[in-house]
Protein backbone atom coordinates (compact mmCIF):
# COMPACT_ATOMS: atom_id res chain seq x y z
CA UNK A 1 0.00 0.00 0.00
CA UNK A 2 1.13 3.51 -1.04
CA UNK A 3 1.41 6.32 1.89
CA UNK A 4 0.51 9.52 0.58
CA UNK A 5 0.08 12.93 2.71
CA UNK A 6 -1.98 16.33 3.55
CA UNK A 7 -0.33 18.89 4.95
CA UNK A 8 -3.03 20.51 7.02
CA UNK A 9 -2.74 24.06 7.64
CA UNK A 10 -5.46 23.76 10.60
CA UNK A 11 -2.76 23.20 13.49
CA UNK A 12 -2.27 25.11 16.25
CA UNK A 13 0.23 28.00 14.72
CA UNK A 14 0.05 29.94 11.54
CA UNK A 15 1.75 28.37 8.32
CA UNK A 16 3.05 30.83 5.98
CA UNK A 17 2.88 30.08 2.55
CA UNK A 18 6.77 29.26 2.02
CA UNK A 19 6.71 26.59 4.91
CA UNK A 20 3.64 25.18 3.26
CA UNK A 21 5.06 25.03 0.08
CA UNK A 22 8.97 23.73 1.91
CA UNK A 23 6.77 21.00 3.89
CA UNK A 24 5.21 19.61 0.28
CA UNK A 25 9.29 19.31 -0.95
CA UNK A 26 10.32 17.83 2.35
CA UNK A 27 7.12 14.86 2.10
CA UNK A 28 8.57 14.11 -1.48
CA UNK A 29 12.23 13.53 -0.19
CA UNK A 30 10.20 11.34 3.12
CA UNK A 31 9.47 9.14 0.50
CA UNK A 32 5.48 9.48 0.29
CA UNK A 33 4.22 8.56 -3.25
CA UNK A 34 1.46 11.41 -3.51
CA UNK A 35 0.55 14.65 -2.28
CA UNK A 36 -3.21 16.03 -1.68
CA UNK A 37 -5.28 18.70 -1.36
CA UNK A 38 -8.65 18.94 0.05
CA UNK A 39 -11.58 21.13 -1.57
CA UNK A 40 -13.96 23.62 0.93
CA UNK A 41 -14.88 26.91 0.50
CA UNK A 42 -16.36 28.92 3.06
CA UNK A 43 -16.29 27.13 6.26
CA UNK A 44 -14.35 29.71 8.35
CA UNK A 45 -10.68 28.04 7.94
CA UNK A 46 -8.70 28.51 5.33
CA UNK A 47 -7.22 26.74 2.92
CA UNK A 48 -5.51 27.20 -0.72
CA UNK A 49 -7.69 25.75 -3.51
CA UNK A 50 -6.80 22.55 -4.76
CA UNK A 51 -5.30 24.04 -8.26
CA UNK A 52 -3.42 25.90 -6.67
CA UNK A 53 -2.46 23.67 -3.99
CA UNK A 54 -1.47 21.30 -6.81
CA UNK A 55 0.50 23.74 -8.96
CA UNK A 56 2.87 24.59 -6.10
CA UNK A 57 3.41 21.32 -5.69
CA UNK A 58 4.44 20.67 -9.18
CA UNK A 59 6.51 22.95 -8.93
CA UNK A 60 8.66 22.01 -5.58
CA UNK A 61 8.58 17.94 -6.48
CA UNK A 62 9.60 15.96 -9.49
CA UNK A 63 8.51 12.35 -9.11
CA UNK A 64 5.98 12.14 -6.84
CA UNK A 65 1.97 12.07 -7.62
CA UNK A 66 -0.20 15.20 -6.99
CA UNK A 67 -3.96 14.31 -6.17
CA UNK A 68 -7.25 15.83 -5.29
CA UNK A 69 -9.46 14.39 -2.65
CA UNK A 70 -11.93 15.90 -3.74
CA UNK A 71 -12.60 18.49 -6.01
CA UNK A 72 -16.52 19.37 -6.36
CA UNK A 73 -16.30 19.49 -9.76
CA UNK A 74 -20.00 21.19 -9.67
CA UNK A 75 -18.40 24.66 -7.90
CA UNK A 76 -16.50 25.09 -11.09
CA UNK A 77 -17.75 25.85 -14.96
CA UNK A 78 -16.69 22.46 -16.25
CA UNK A 79 -14.75 24.22 -19.43
CA UNK A 80 -13.00 26.53 -17.24
CA UNK A 81 -12.01 23.84 -15.25
CA UNK A 82 -10.89 21.52 -17.91
CA UNK A 83 -8.60 24.05 -19.15
CA UNK A 84 -7.54 24.59 -15.55
CA UNK A 85 -6.82 21.37 -14.75
CA UNK A 86 -5.37 20.81 -18.15
CA UNK A 87 -2.97 23.61 -17.85
CA UNK A 88 -1.59 21.86 -14.39
CA UNK A 89 -1.07 18.30 -15.81
CA UNK A 90 0.78 19.92 -18.42
CA UNK A 91 2.84 21.82 -15.74
CA UNK A 92 3.01 19.03 -13.23
CA UNK A 93 4.39 16.35 -16.10
CA UNK A 94 1.23 14.04 -16.32
CA UNK A 95 1.87 13.52 -11.92
CA UNK A 96 -1.54 14.17 -11.46
CA UNK A 97 -4.36 12.54 -10.02
CA UNK A 98 -7.77 13.89 -10.27
CA UNK A 99 -10.15 13.14 -7.61
CA UNK A 100 -13.74 14.45 -8.06
CA UNK A 101 -16.69 14.53 -6.35
CA UNK A 102 -20.58 16.28 -6.25
CA UNK A 103 -19.82 17.40 -2.76
CA UNK A 104 -21.77 17.19 0.52
CA UNK A 105 -21.11 20.05 2.55
CA UNK A 106 -24.02 23.13 1.36
CA UNK A 107 -22.19 26.18 2.43
CA UNK A 108 -19.77 25.73 0.01
CA UNK A 109 -22.64 25.69 -2.93
CA UNK A 110 -23.79 28.41 -0.73
CA UNK A 111 -21.06 30.44 -1.16
CA UNK A 112 -21.29 30.57 -4.91
CA UNK A 113 -24.75 30.26 -5.44
CA UNK A 114 -24.94 26.90 -6.48
CA UNK A 115 -27.56 24.78 -6.88
CA UNK A 116 -27.13 22.17 -3.94
CA UNK A 117 -29.81 19.65 -5.02
CA UNK A 118 -28.68 19.03 -8.36
CA UNK A 119 -24.56 18.47 -7.60
CA UNK A 120 -25.25 14.69 -8.72
CA UNK A 121 -26.10 15.57 -12.27
CA UNK A 122 -24.12 18.34 -12.74
CA UNK A 123 -20.99 15.66 -11.99
CA UNK A 124 -22.79 13.16 -14.50
CA UNK A 125 -22.68 15.90 -17.19
CA UNK A 126 -19.67 17.93 -16.28
CA UNK A 127 -16.93 14.91 -16.43
CA UNK A 128 -17.61 13.46 -20.41
CA UNK A 129 -17.71 16.98 -21.36
CA UNK A 130 -14.08 17.42 -19.55
CA UNK A 131 -12.68 14.07 -21.25
CA UNK A 132 -13.86 15.15 -24.39
CA UNK A 133 -12.39 18.37 -24.04
CA UNK A 134 -8.79 17.12 -23.13
CA UNK A 135 -9.54 14.30 -25.77
CA UNK A 136 -9.13 17.40 -28.23
CA UNK A 137 -12.67 17.28 -29.58
CA UNK A 138 -14.95 20.29 -30.12
CA UNK A 139 -17.23 21.12 -27.67
CA UNK A 140 -19.73 23.93 -27.73
CA UNK A 141 -17.96 25.63 -30.02
CA UNK A 142 -14.38 24.92 -27.63
CA UNK A 143 -11.58 23.46 -28.25
CA UNK A 144 -8.80 23.22 -25.62
CA UNK A 145 -6.04 22.28 -28.66
CA UNK A 146 -4.20 19.53 -25.01
CA UNK A 147 -0.62 19.12 -25.93
CA UNK A 148 0.28 15.42 -27.31
CA UNK A 149 2.24 14.73 -24.22
CA UNK A 150 -1.20 15.22 -21.78
CA UNK A 151 -3.90 14.30 -24.42
CA UNK A 152 -7.01 12.54 -22.98
CA UNK A 153 -6.55 14.39 -19.67
CA UNK A 154 -5.23 13.01 -16.59
CA UNK A 155 -6.66 9.86 -14.47
CA UNK A 156 -10.33 10.56 -12.89
CA UNK A 157 -11.20 8.82 -9.26
CA UNK A 158 -14.61 9.18 -7.79
CA UNK A 159 -14.81 10.25 -4.93
CA UNK A 160 -17.63 8.94 -2.68
CA UNK A 161 -18.64 7.00 0.54
CA UNK A 162 -19.83 3.09 0.18
CA UNK A 163 -22.84 4.25 -1.93
CA UNK A 164 -24.06 1.39 -4.38
CA UNK A 165 -24.51 3.83 -6.98
CA UNK A 166 -20.48 5.95 -7.53
CA UNK A 167 -18.86 3.14 -6.55
CA UNK A 168 -19.73 0.47 -9.55
CA UNK A 169 -19.14 3.73 -11.76
CA UNK A 170 -16.12 4.56 -10.35
CA UNK A 171 -15.00 0.76 -11.39
CA UNK A 172 -16.47 0.97 -14.75
CA UNK A 173 -16.05 3.89 -16.32
CA UNK A 174 -12.97 5.74 -14.71
CA UNK A 175 -9.77 5.05 -13.01
CA UNK A 176 -10.06 4.58 -9.07
CA UNK A 177 -12.35 5.08 -5.79
CA UNK A 178 -11.57 7.31 -3.31
CA UNK A 179 -13.47 6.77 0.57
CA UNK A 180 -12.84 9.63 3.40
CA UNK A 181 -11.84 7.59 6.22
CA UNK A 182 -12.84 10.44 8.54
CA UNK A 183 -16.58 10.15 8.04
CA UNK A 184 -16.62 6.25 7.70
CA UNK A 185 -15.60 3.40 10.26
CA UNK A 186 -13.22 0.93 9.41
CA UNK A 187 -16.74 -1.98 8.50
CA UNK A 188 -17.72 0.35 5.86
CA UNK A 189 -14.57 1.23 4.37
CA UNK A 190 -14.09 -2.33 3.90
CA UNK A 191 -17.60 -3.04 2.77
CA UNK A 192 -17.21 -0.34 0.02
CA UNK A 193 -13.43 -1.68 -1.22
CA UNK A 194 -15.01 -5.53 -1.23
CA UNK A 195 -17.57 -3.83 -3.70
CA UNK A 196 -15.37 -1.74 -5.39
CA UNK A 197 -12.70 -4.73 -6.52
CA UNK A 198 -16.17 -6.74 -7.16
CA UNK A 199 -16.99 -4.14 -10.01
CA UNK A 200 -13.19 -4.83 -11.35
CA UNK A 201 -11.86 -1.61 -9.72
CA UNK A 202 -8.33 -0.91 -10.53
CA UNK A 203 -7.01 1.59 -7.28
CA UNK A 204 -8.88 1.94 -4.15
CA UNK A 205 -7.62 4.99 -1.76
CA UNK A 206 -8.94 5.66 1.31
CA UNK A 207 -7.95 9.53 2.61
CA UNK A 208 -8.02 12.14 5.41
CA UNK A 209 -6.29 9.85 8.01
CA UNK A 210 -5.32 11.99 10.88
CA UNK A 211 -2.03 10.93 12.37
CA UNK A 212 -1.53 12.03 16.23
CA UNK A 213 1.65 9.63 17.06
CA UNK A 214 1.22 10.48 20.97
CA UNK A 215 -2.20 8.58 21.56
CA UNK A 216 -3.17 5.01 23.30
CA UNK A 217 -2.65 1.79 21.71
CA UNK A 218 -6.19 0.80 21.81
CA UNK A 219 -6.64 -2.40 18.49
CA UNK A 220 -9.21 -0.31 15.83
CA UNK A 221 -12.72 -1.60 16.05
CA UNK A 222 -14.66 -2.39 12.92
CA UNK A 223 -17.27 0.62 14.51
CA UNK A 224 -14.16 3.09 14.74
CA UNK A 225 -13.55 5.72 12.37
CA UNK A 226 -9.83 4.81 10.86
CA UNK A 227 -7.06 7.53 11.91
CA UNK A 228 -3.84 7.04 13.21
CA UNK A 229 -4.23 8.89 16.98
CA UNK A 230 -2.56 5.99 18.75
CA UNK A 231 1.29 4.76 19.50
CA UNK A 232 3.89 4.37 16.16
CA UNK A 233 3.19 0.53 16.85
CA UNK A 234 -0.54 0.71 16.69
CA UNK A 235 -0.34 3.29 13.85
CA UNK A 236 1.36 0.47 11.39
CA UNK A 237 -0.73 -2.33 12.50
CA UNK A 238 -3.97 0.14 11.47
CA UNK A 239 -2.14 0.86 8.46
CA UNK A 240 -1.49 -2.95 7.72
CA UNK A 241 -5.20 -3.72 8.42
CA UNK A 242 -6.22 -1.04 6.12
CA UNK A 243 -3.67 -2.67 3.00
CA UNK A 244 -5.24 -6.28 3.97
CA UNK A 245 -8.95 -4.52 3.52
CA UNK A 246 -8.15 -3.76 0.02
CA UNK A 247 -6.60 -0.31 -0.25
CA UNK A 248 -3.92 0.39 -2.81
CA UNK A 249 -3.32 3.93 -0.47
CA UNK A 250 -3.90 5.31 1.59
CA UNK A 251 -3.64 9.32 2.39
CA UNK A 252 -2.32 10.98 6.26
CA UNK A 253 -2.79 14.42 7.53
CA UNK A 254 -0.15 16.18 9.60
CA UNK A 255 0.12 19.42 10.85
CA UNK A 256 3.36 18.85 11.47
CA UNK A 257 5.53 19.28 8.48
CA UNK A 258 9.14 19.33 10.01
CA UNK A 259 11.29 16.75 8.15
CA UNK A 260 11.85 14.50 10.98
CA UNK A 261 8.28 14.55 12.00
CA UNK A 262 7.03 13.65 8.16
CA UNK A 263 9.88 10.99 8.29
CA UNK A 264 8.68 9.20 11.30
CA UNK A 265 5.02 9.21 9.69
CA UNK A 266 6.65 7.88 6.77
CA UNK A 267 8.50 5.08 8.29
CA UNK A 268 5.01 3.82 9.83
CA UNK A 269 4.38 1.18 6.50
CA UNK A 270 6.83 -0.01 4.33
Amino acid sequence: MRLGICLNMEGPDPVSGDAFTAGLATAERAGFESLWFFDSIGRGKFRPDPISGMSAAAAVTKKVEIGSCILQIPLRHPVELAHRVLGLHYMADNRVLLGVGAGSTKTDFDAIGGDYDTRFRQLTEALPLMQALWRGETVNGVNLTPPAGQHGGPPILIGSWAGSRWIPIAAKHYDGWIASAHFTNFATLKQGADRYRGEGGKRAIATNIPVDLTGSSTPLADDDHVDLRCSPEEAASRLQKLADSGFDDAVLTVTDFSEAHLARVRALFT
